[in-house]
């Protein structure tokens, strides 16, 4: 794999990871969002109020302890890549109820975003939102960052069955559900791990990097075509003028 500075948005750390020609990116017909981390910075740390939420909600469901929780909660998504899936399984927990308490959180650190907006309104394509977290909590974070407008739809944890990315199957779903061609899709992720499964189907991949521990597993692999430090630049680089 070579390293080819980018011409695109922004001049990425390292330069940019570039299998797929600005030609590709042209041609395609979906766009496929992460949501938390991408769309909006990393930097706002949503995650810390929703990992606070889950210990609240295994200790209050469970009826143990707060250390006992966090060990448990991390146990399960390490095992099976939510929390809540562990406790689906090992606890006939209630989905929803605790997708409902998990992301009843505040989302005014996730500050408007005009230079996204404005990328994604001259972004030719279907645009879909793929996330482990729910319809609501998208839906609150989008409205938040005042992008809305541009997405055709929302494949959810609920529209996963709760399976977690990056499970090959859930992605497959996605596309079907949605009639995406995955050769003519780009994806976008915080996480490069998440993006492997894309690049098997034949996806351009477009890692949004951080600088979190908990994102650098595989970021220097080949399943990544492109890199940016910043979406929204990025994108306005690739949108249509």
């Amino acid at each position: 794999m070579s390293l080819i500075p980018s011409s695109i948005g922004d001049s990425p750390v390292n330069g940019s990871r570039i299998r797929s020609l600005p030609a590709k990116l042209a041609q395609a017909e979906a766009w496929i969002f992460d949501l938390d981390n991408t769309l909006y910075p990393a930097s706002c740390n949503l995650f810390a109020q929703v990992d606070t939420r889950i210990g609240a909600f295994i200790a209050d469901r469970l009826g143990i302890d707060g250390d006992e929780a966090y060990r448990l909660q991390k146990h399960y998504f390490r095992t099976y890549g939510t929390s809540l899936r562990g406790l689906m399984l090992h606890h006939a927990v209630e989905p929803r109820a605790f997708l409902d308490f998990v992301h009843a959180i505040d989302v005014t650190p996730v500050r408007p975003d005009p230079m996204l907006d404005d990328a994604l309104a001259r972004l030719p394509g279907r645009k879909v939102i793929f996330t482990n977290g729910s319809v609501k909590h998208a839906e609150n974070v989008m409205a938040r960052l005042g992008v809305a407008r541009h997405f055709d739809a929302i494949f959810d944890i609920v529209a996963a069955d709760y399976f977690p990315k990056p499970e090959p199957f859930v992605y497959d779903v996605m596309v079907r559900r949605h009639w995406i061609d995955p050769r003519r899709a780009v994806m976008i992720e915080d996480l490069p791990k998440n993006l492997a499964p894309a690049h098997a189907m034949g996806m351009t991949t477009v890692l949004v990097r951080t600088d979190a521990d908990w994102a650098q597993d595989g970021v220097d692999g080949d399943h990544i075509d492109h890199v940016t430090d910043h979406l929204a630049r990025w994108l306005d680089g690739v949108s249509v003028a």
